[in-house]
């Protein structure tokens, strides 16, 4: 992803990245990127989500990047983890994370004309959630629990053919911003807060000054319009790359100000 992005036209900041947060050699925080001049751009970039899924050769990988104008996207520093809200178009101001997890149903239910027990709830299947989880369904809602995949989820929650009707728990700050631009420019909701799981992360917050009570909105993750493309990894959302012959087929989503397209691209496969 690096020597393509290096080619592409005017100049690219890298606000948020995997680096940082994965110890991974590439596509860091505060990285230049691009052919040099304008126009310039902020990026945010996993250019592979759910990386347990991908070794283990199970569906739900995807490779993802963001685009906004400069200054457009918030950086979050030393922060590796964040408790998100995402909502649909039709409920995107109907709960807050001020609210609590049940309260957040009754009130996105009702936005939907639904009832909660109808409700589809996207958290990650962890350990941190399991109080959550059980918090939810007992209420009568559906739970989805996968492994990773907080991206995922959260197109989940806007795509116009999505299955789900709100994401709640905390997932990666990098994957939170990335999100933030599909819910934005989708018309979607959401809200995030630090949520440090590491004591390295929580002592670098606190020495940063950060404000871990502070409830972000999306126009504070995304202050301008921005431009989503995910690419299929390990199938799932979007189809695995195929190879046929000397050319290569891969599945995309690009999504940008209220419009979405799946793009098929045959490629052919330099030697």
């Amino acid at each position: 992803m690096r020597a393509t992005l290096a080619t592409a036209p005017g100049t690219g900041t890298v606000v948020t990245g995997e680096g940082a947060k994965d110890g991974a050699p590439m596509l860091a925080d505060g990285e230049l990127t691009g052919a040099g001049g304008s126009p310039t751009y902020d990026i945010a970039v996993d250019p592979l989500e759910c990386t347990d899924l991908c070794a283990h050769g199970l569906p739900g990988a995807l490779s993802t990047i963001a685009l906004a104008p400069r200054g457009a996207l918030w950086s979050p520093g030393p922060s590796f983890y964040m408790d998100k809200l995402v909502l649909p178009p039709a409920a995107r101001q109907a709960a807050s994370l001020t609210d609590s997890p049940e309260e957040r149903l009754v009130r996105v239910a009702a936005g939907l004309g639904k009832a909660v027990s109808e409700l589809r709830v996207v958290v990650l299947g962890k350990p941190r959630h399991r109080e959550l989880v059980a918090s939810l369904r007992a209420t009568g809602a559906i739970v989805a629990t996968p492994p990773a995949g907080d991206v995922a989820g959260a197109l989940a929650v806007v795509l116009p053919d999505g299955e789900a009707d709100m994401l709640l728990g905390v997932g990666g700050t990098p994957e939170g911003v990335l999100a933030g631009c599909a819910v934005r420019a989708l018309g979607g909701g959401m809200e995030g807060r630090l949520a440090p799981q590491r004591d390295d992360e929580r002592r670098a917050l606190e020495a940063s000054d950060a404000d871990l009570d502070a409830v972000l909105t999306l126009d504070d993750l995304v202050r301008a319009e921005a431009t989503f493309v995910a690419t299929g990894v390990t199938g799932g959302l979007l189809a695995a790359p195929e190879q046929h012959g000397g050319w290569l087929v891969t599945e995309s989503l690009v999504i940008a100000a209220g419009t979405v397209q799946r793009i098929c691209q045959t490629t052919p496969i330099e030697e």
